[in-house]
């Protein structure tokens, strides 16, 4: 059997084709060629069009076909995975009402905090496990708030990978890992939350039927079958955020094991078993995808919003030609940049920052002596950097890896990026050959019973590498002079 992965990303949709009895990826397709944009019609907001998201997963996926590498005949179920936190809404005919809200948006972020002290901080973290929020329900609150006429149209709320499964399927369904990273899930009670419900005057009504994320969540229709080349109602067998999913593509399932990606955001996530939550909500957790009513599987997960985002802003500002030539350049200069520091905080709100928009910075810049060259060090150096500043807020909250996972994609492709990570964050790092669209297809085949456990779906899965830190790290400075300037910055935002 084939299996077919889909990663909603917030700059392109991949899709992945698989062979289920191997593990082997026989195609792999991207659409658009060049980033998706991010609307933003003031300051703060930000927001995609579902539709063109559902275009651009169509082209995906006959572009994979195209390819000739596989026969399409042989695709027995479909895996999703999705940008999290992001809101789509439709009406009785499934139609979207308004563009998608997405998870870097932060029109929402006063009504979370009201919300966190209205609710009570104590019950939030500990049947949240995070503060409201500018996380989905807080979004739509503010439209309930800001555009009645709108609201009244709801026939159904969903997450991104929601839409895409109706729009394969034509049945809508959620679930419990989707709820609670939009802060709509009670772990205490294992329920919807009434007390979000209720504070915001949201309507049960418009929350999906509420499923497993390794459920069937409907099958493939006739009509989009044969627009896509695909086998009629073969089954949706999987659905997860990108950040959950990343985790299920590196094996990251059981408590104490990490996963890191960066790709538009940075993200540490390490997966525990006790519902546990940062007293300040710096860092979120979220249901994992093995999570269950009988089995806590929780994701705590660090993001930094302006991660690869400001590595692409640099790349298009400054003219270079490629990402290779930006890291080619950026491995001319020594670690530390030459003095240059990059705050990349210009993509949103910032969760560690206590939901704080500091906005980018460049810092240190010399025009007499500094190039190009010293700008692409030092803009992945300062998403390192923060995430080592988060690093430091999961192991305040018991994170101690032996390993950290991640996929060799997006900045991790770098090597500059690589070392700068190894040696600041000084914890060893396997690399593998995957990506959310083979998480996908992994998550498909585990959800649709090819595989009997998930630890099966990986017989085959070896690191490409595994970066041991140094004894001697060049970035201790460089990093202590750059947590120097983000202190003075959030104390000037204060």
């Amino acid at each position: 059997m084939l299996l077919l992965g889909i990663d909603l990303g917030t700059s392109s949709v991949k899709v992945s084709v698989m062979d289920a009895s191997n593990g082997k990826v026989l195609a792999t397709v991207q659409h658009p060629e060049t980033e998706a944009a991010i609307i933003s019609h003031q300051p703060g907001w930000a927001e995609q069009s579902p539709n063109v998201w559902w275009q651009d997963v169509q082209a995906a996926i006959l572009k994979a076909n195209a390819t000739g590498a596989f026969n399409p005949a042989d695709i027995g179920a479909i895996g999703i995975a999705y940008q999290m936190h992001g809101l789509v809404l439709v009406d009785s005919n499934h139609n979207v009402i308004r563009d998608s809200i997405i998870w870097c948006d932060n029109r929402a972020v006063a009504l979370g905090e009201k919300a966190f002290e209205t609710i009570g901080q104590d019950y939030c973290l500990s049947h949240l496990l995070n503060s409201p929020g500018n996380f989905t329900a807080s979004k739509l609150a503010w439209v309930k708030q800001n555009e009645p006429e709108r609201y009244d149209q709801i026939h159904k709320m969903m997450l991104p990978g929601d839409f895409i499964s109706m729009k394969l399927t034509g049945e809508i369904t959620t679930t419990i890992a989707a709820l609670s990273e939009g802060m709509f899930w009670d772990f205490k009670n294992n329920c919807l939350s009434a007390a979000v419900m209720e504070y915001y005057g949201l309507d049960a009504q418009h929350i999906p039927i509420i499923k497993n994320v390794f459920d069937t969540h409907g099958y493939l229709s006739d009509n989009i079958a044969t627009t896509l080349g695909l086998p009629k109602g073969i089954p949706v067998t999987y659905k997860a955020g990108d950040q959950q999913n990343n985790a299920l593509s590196l094996n990251v399932v059981k408590p104490g094991e990490v996963a890191a990606t960066a790709g538009t955001s940075a993200v540490i996530y390490a997966v525990s078993d006790s519902l546990q939550a940062d007293t300040a909500s710096r860092v979120n957790s979220f249901a994992h995808v093995n999570h269950t009513l009988d089995q806590n599987s929780i994701g705590v997960l660090l993001c930094i919003n302006g991660a690869g985002i400001s590595n692409s802003w640099m790349k298009h500002k400054l003219g270079a030609s490629s990402y290779n030539e930006m890291n080619t350049l950026a491995a001319s200069v020594a670690p530390g940049s030459d003095g240059v520091a990059v705050l990349p905080f210009g993509n949103g709100s910032e969760r560690m920052l206590h939901n704080k928009n500091i906005g980018a910075l460049i810092l240190g810049l010399d025009f007499n002596r500094h190039q190009a060259a010293h700008l692409f060090r030092a803009v992945q150096e300062g998403v390192v950097f923060a995430m080592q500043y988060g690093f430091k807020v999961l192991q305040q909250n018991g994170v101690q890896p032996t390993v950290i996972r991640a996929g060799k994609a997006n900045m991790f492709l770098s090597d500059v990026f690589v070392d700068c990570f190894v040696n600041t964050l000084q914890v060893p790092l396997e690399l593998y050959h995957t990506d959310g669209s083979k998480g996908a297809a992994i998550g498909a085949g585990y959800g649709a019973k090819v595989y009997a456990t998930i630890e099966e779906a990986f017989v085959n899965s070896k690191p490409l590498t595994t970066i041991e830190p140094a004894a001697n790290t060049n970035y201790t400075e460089a990093y202590l002079n750059w947590e120097q300037q983000l202190a003075l910055q959030i104390k000037n935002n204060q």
